[in-house]
């Protein structure tokens, strides 16, 4: 935790960071991730988000180890740097902030798409139009004065706000649940499209997606009161319940919907807004009135908390010292990373422009979140090899296990996302290792160790170049020369591979030693076991 980590304010509580988590989950995903994973995977959808939940816990328990141990502002982007140096960290520093600034921008969009899609939407591109994006324009700067005041009001905030956006999904199942269809689960089959169906919906209609809120208190863990006891109890607790909330909906939402909707099929089925309109064809005019409050306060959100999260990785990247001091700064009265504030801002405008609508922008966003989540198991291993003796509050057990199996889901999450996801992914990726030997030029921190960086870091090249091939041949959006179920397969052995090259490539960088030192400073000696 860098010297500028400590002028941020710890005032977070497990109460906060677990409410903040589940903030940023329940946004847009809710209004349209039931329809799109119905699309894609007919009444087992239900089982995609099951698939999806379990895939995070194995994901979600690394991170419990890591940020107990080494709580970091923008920590998904510190501990690559801390277990692999400067060019691994600065890769998944690049995908990080790429997928956290164009969340915001997202959820604003699907507030206005929700409410008013005939109206703020052209009908022939499905792109808002002037007024359309400058509402969502306007909505950001919502989501940055939110922020910009201090991080105990926006939690102070966020809390209150949550509570009724778990209400709204509970009440619906309680209300909807009494209109289920039971033939609806079983008359064009339970799983029209198969379990390559199910796959798909994980990756890309929006569940991993709406249920990565557990990373919040991964990069906010720097400003929480007790780091170590709090953020893996707030990690597994959000992701749990959030779990629970997709379930119900989504069952309820397959159950409740006229037979006459999916008549062609499952593929066919659309709403302009899927819930709402269930609602008002079941004479349900109160529940959908509550649904048009929720379709605004649920995105928004969700839209301010990773306006927060965003700006902690901005700080993280300039910490890690691969971007201008000036964005590693903290105001001394607020505790906020002001400067990053400004620049998530800009970018968040940026992605309001002409860019694909909210099922386009969701697969890429969990294809680039994820692979910066897979180097998190690799990362928590190098530091049980080379770290043994670092404190840690919470110590995972049966590690080495939970790694590779979430290496391993990790890794067919990014396939299952599709080439149309994979292929700019990773051309975007080695853009960025360009750049990253541009700016070494200009940064010395980037020229140290820039060799046992680089070797450090030939895996992560190679497993990508592994990932764009598998994609190209495989049957996720690609030629389908390497059959499914194959594919999964040979993505599931290199995984393997790649998961044990990349611990043997690891190291006790200096930062690493620094982030020890720091961290011990402010956390307990206690140590609890999961």
């Amino acid at each position: 935790m860098p010297s500028q980590d400590k002028k941020l304010k710890k005032n977070l509580s497990m109460l906060d960071l677990t409410l903040i988590g589940i903030g940023a989950a329940i946004g847009s995903g809710w209004l349209f991730g039931v329809q799109y994973a119905a699309n894609d995977a007919g009444p087992a959808a239900i089982v995609g988000w099951a698939i999806g939940a379990v895939a995070l816990i194995f994901i979600a328990l690394v991170y419990a180890e890591l940020s107990s141990m080494l709580p970091a502002a923008g920590g998904v982007v510190r501990y690559p740097d801390y277990s692999h140096g400067s060019i691994l960290g600065f890769l998944m520093s690049i995908a990080t902030i790429i997928a956290y600034s164009t969340i915001p921008p997202i959820e604003a969009e699907a507030a206005v798409q929700y409410l008013a899609p005939k109206a703020f939407f052209n009908a022939k591109s499905g792109l808002p139009n002037f007024t359309g994006w400058l509402i969502e324009a306007l909505l950001v700067v919502l989501f940055f004065l939110m922020n910009y005041y201090g991080i105990k009001i926006l939690a102070r905030i966020n809390n209150v706000v949550t509570i009724f956006k778990v209400i709204v999904p509970l009440l619906t199942f309680i209300t909807l649940i009494f209109s289920i269809h039971v033939s609806n689960f079983t008359s064009k089959g339970f799983a029209p499209y198969g379990f390559h169906g199910i796959l798909t919906a994980v990756a890309t209609s929006g569940i991993i997606f709406s249920m990565l809120g557990f990373r919040q208190a991964v990069d906010m863990s720097a400003e929480a009161k007790n780091p170590g006891r709090d953020v893996p109890r707030a990690i597994i607790l959000e992701l749990v319940i959030v779990a629970i909330v997709y379930i119900l909906v989504q069952a309820v939402f397959i159950g409740a919907v006229p037979a006459h909707a999916f008549q062609h099929g499952w593929a066919k089925l659309s709403f302009q807004g899927p819930l709402v309109d269930v609602s008002l064809i079941l004479g349900l005019t109160w529940l959908a009135w509550f649904m048009e409050v929720s379709a605004v306060v649920s995105p928004l959100g969700a839209g301010w908390v990773y306006f927060a999260s965003t700006a902690r990785a901005v700080l993280g990247f300039s910490n890690n010292g691969y971007f201008f001091n000036l964005f590693s700064k903290v105001d001394e009265k607020t505790g906020i990373p002001r400067a990053a504030m400004w620049l998530t801002l800009i970018l968040g405008i940026i992605w309001t422009g002409p860019f694909p609508i909210w099922s386009k922008l969701v697969a890429f966003c969990s294809s680039a979140s994820v692979l910066t989540y897979v180097v998190g198991p690799v990362s928590a291993m190098v530091f049980r090899r080379h770290a043994a003796d670092a404190h840690r509050p919470v110590r995972l057990g049966g590690l080495p296990v939970i790694a590779i199996l979430a290496f391993i889901v990790g890794s067919n999450i990014i396939y299952w996302t599709g080439w149309s996801n994979v292929q700019p992914l990773i051309i975007l990726e080695f853009i960025a290792l360009v750049v990253f030997f541009l700016f070494s030029l200009f940064a010395p921190r980037l020229r140290e160790n820039l060799g046992k960086s680089f070797v450090s870091s030939i895996w992560i090249l190679v497993y990508m170049i592994f990932m764009y091939v598998v994609s190209y041949y495989g049957s996720f959006g690609g030629k389908g020369k390497l059959a499914y179920p194959l594919d999964i397969i040979v993505v599931a052995v290199g995984s393997i591979i790649f998961y044990f090259w990349g611990i043997a490539s690891g190291r006790r960088t200096a930062s690493l030693e620094t982030a020890i030192q720091e961290a011990s400073e402010h956390t307990s000696t206690s140590t609890a076991n999961l």
